[in-house]
């Protein structure tokens, strides 16, 4: 795999930094490519070498959260939910501006629907693994309330300014994840 130039890397970085601050002041409908690069402090055709529009740029953004995500391993997988829990709450937490701005966007509804998605791919993984403790419940139906509890949760903290630490969240939901669904 070829180097990539840290120039080309920064400047990739203060686009997307200067998007997220945007997209916490407005919506991301009224948000411009020119208002993007003077936030980043470069000109558009800066911009316009690394992605196609906006559009492009919000969906790489996500894409790298999502692989970032992906990429931090297993579930509980009989490991503690806790434990299991907290590389993603201090991931969360870590990228504070990013969730924030994207749960409170009205210009990035799909995000949500996108974590739901990992989330719930997770969880059938772990289901796939360990099972359920309620053998009469539909399996769709307990990915879909996990999933969507889960994805609450993590929102209703990131709306919040973070009031528990990742630890309390990841403990907190774990005990609730251990004790009544896996």
């Amino acid at each position: 795999m070829p180097k990539v130039d840290r120039r080309v890397l920064k400047s990739q970085e203060a686009i997307k930094k200067a998007l997220i601050e945007l997209m916490s002041e407005k919506s991301f409908d009224d948000i411009t490519i020119q208002e993007i690069s003077d936030r980043a402090n470069m000109n558009r055709g800066t911009i316009y070498l690394h992605y196609q529009d906006k559009f492009d740029l919000l969906d790489k953004l996500i894409e790298a959260h999502m692989n970032e995500l992906g990429e931090m391993g297993k579930w509980a997988c009989k490991l503690d939910w806790g434990q299991a829990l907290l590389p993603f709450f201090e991931y969360f937490e870590k990228n504070y501006l990013f969730f924030s701005a994207m749960l409170a966007s009205k210009g990035a509804p799909s995000f949500r629907t996108r974590l739901l998605e990992f989330i719930i791919q997770g969880f059938q993984a772990e289901m796939d693994t360990a099972g359920s403790k309620h053998d009469d419940v539909i399996e769709d139906v307990i990915l879909q309330y996990t999933g969507t509890a889960y994805v609450g949760v993590i929102e209703w903290w990131i709306k919040n300014g973070m009031p528990h630490p990742p630890q309390v969240m990841a403990k907190q939901v774990g005990d609730l994840l251990g004790s009544n669904l896996f």
